[in-house]
């Protein structure tokens, strides 16, 4: 295989895996499911939604805290899947000294 070979191969993997992590969608919550975040694979946030059960004036901390922990459960389940998807393409592409 030859080097222009590889470029073009690494330029295909890149923008399938663009293309992926746009149109990944996955969803991290955090209080049982009380605050609920869906962002996509660059971990761009898509949607919140918050049970306005968890909503009081006099524990505003309490919500900030569950809006951060569903946003990094979020964006962790989006590395992993597309940590995944690299490996599955990945799997098939020789690199020398690897």
């Amino acid at each position: 295989m030859n080097i222009q070979e590889m470029m073009k191969q690494a330029q295909q993997m890149q923008e399938r895996l663009q293309k992926q992590m746009a149109e990944l969608k996955v969803e991290g919550n955090a209080g049982g499911g009380m605050v609920s975040v869906v962002v996509n694979g660059a971990k761009q946030i898509q949607s919140l939604k918050i049970d306005p059960e968890v909503v009081s004036k006099d524990d505003v901390e309490m919500l900030q805290d569950l809006i951060v922990a569903a946003i990094n459960d979020a964006q962790r389940k989006a590395d992993d899947q597309m940590a995944q998807s690299m490996g599955g393409m990945m799997g098939g592409l020789k690199l020398p000294g690897m």
